[in-house]
């Protein structure tokens, strides 16, 4: 089954009231979340929200079975271009909600032009990314996961597993939102010195203890480097040939925002001359064709990503950073909440 719907009859029209959804590139306990949210809401609020869940992804070429739905909901790999933004419009779609904070995927200005309002999920439990952010980046250091798997077959030799200790080295924040400065709060707590970088400096991150430099000054000085910025034309491929470059030898480096922050051939030149020493990625600049299923009994036709799992100091998880109840929870509440008022939030 390629969708579940909780109206089973995909409609046919709708009203100011009456608001009919369609979710795309759902999996199962999103459908399970949502829909049990939409039906206290409706009771609730006396609101009628319709919903049908789609497996497959929103783009140009699916977005014709938008026709009759007031809204659509989207995840991060769905391609809101300006082609598919054209056949929404033509189907009677008046919001995009997207269930994340990121909304590089979408053509705003096209949307904007076309009357279709864009809502976004800007802060969702942010402890819950910078945890995953320090979990990689503890992994990478003490190389937990490899220690896992010797003790399980009776290996407890520690040759290979030594790492360093974490208090009192100086780790670099590359963008300072909500994420960001939940990052930095727990490398405090650890005893790190942390220098931050953002084109807008908030005065809570000094409070606490963060430090603004430039970014070649952080890059220079830091040991760890961990990303925390939106993409978007400044953004993309901040870290490349050049800013690696000025990395101090065997520094680590984190990425947990977007893959299209990351120069994915500069990395692997960095790794192969030992510049970069630890690798942890959460997010890959063309995961759309692999996370989120399942590919196990497939081969993998990613040259480059098949290339980055061959290294033994490189960590990645499939964009499970977001990935706990309490996330999801808010994201489902506030994705609801922005489809009722309509309302533009980026």
């Amino acid at each position: 089954m390629n969708t579940s719907s909780t109206d089973k009859a995909q409609p046919e029209c709708c009203n100011q009231q009456q608001r009919n959804v369609a979710f795309f590139s759902t999996r199962s306990y999103e459908r399970i979340l949502f829909s049990e949210l939409i039906k206290k809401l409706n009771v609730a609020n006396d609101s009628s929200i319709n919903a049908t869940f789609f497996e497959h992804p929103l783009n140009a070429s699916t977005a014709a079975s938008c026709h009759g739905y007031t809204d659509v909901v989207v995840f991060v790999n769905d391609d809101i271009n300006a082609a598919t933004i054209k056949v929404l419009k033509r189907c009677g779609v008046r919001h995009v909600a997207l269930r994340c904070a990121g909304f590089n995927n979408v053509n705003v200005n096209a949307a904007a032009k076309a009357g279709i309002t864009v809502s976004r999920v800007p802060a969702y439990s942010p402890q819950t990314v910078a945890e995953h952010t320090l979990a990689l980046i503890l992994t990478l250091n003490r190389k937990t996961h490899k220690a896992y798997n010797r003790v399980r077959e009776g290996n407890f030799d520690l040759g290979g597993l030594m790492g360093f200790t974490l208090h009192g080295k100086t780790v670099g924040v590359i963008g300072t939102g909500k994420i960001g400065q939940a990052v930095i709060r727990i490398l405090l707590g650890f005893g790190c010195h942390v220098l931050c970088f953002d084109p807008l400096p908030d005065n809570n991150v000094t409070a606490m203890g963060g430090h603004y430099v430039t970014l070649d000054e952080l890059l220079e000085k830091s040991v760890i480097v961990t990303l925390h910025c939106p993409l978007n034309e400044q953004s993309h491929h901040i870290i490349n040939a050049e800013s690696i470059d000025k990395m101090p030898q065997g520094v680590m480096l984190i990425n947990t925002s977007r893959g299209g922050l990351v120069d994915d051939n500069a990395v692997i030149k960095g790794l192969k001359t030992k510049k970069i020493g630890y690798l942890g990625l959460d997010v890959y600049e063309r995961e759309s064709e692999l996370f989120f299923d399942d590919h196990s009994q497939e081969i993998i036709q990613d040259d480059i990503f098949q290339r980055l799992i061959t290294f033994p100091n490189v960590v990645i998880t499939g964009h499970q950073g977001f990935f706990t109840i309490e996330a999801l929870e808010e994201i489902a509440k506030t994705t609801l909440d922005n489809i009722l008022t309509g309302e533009n939030t980026l």
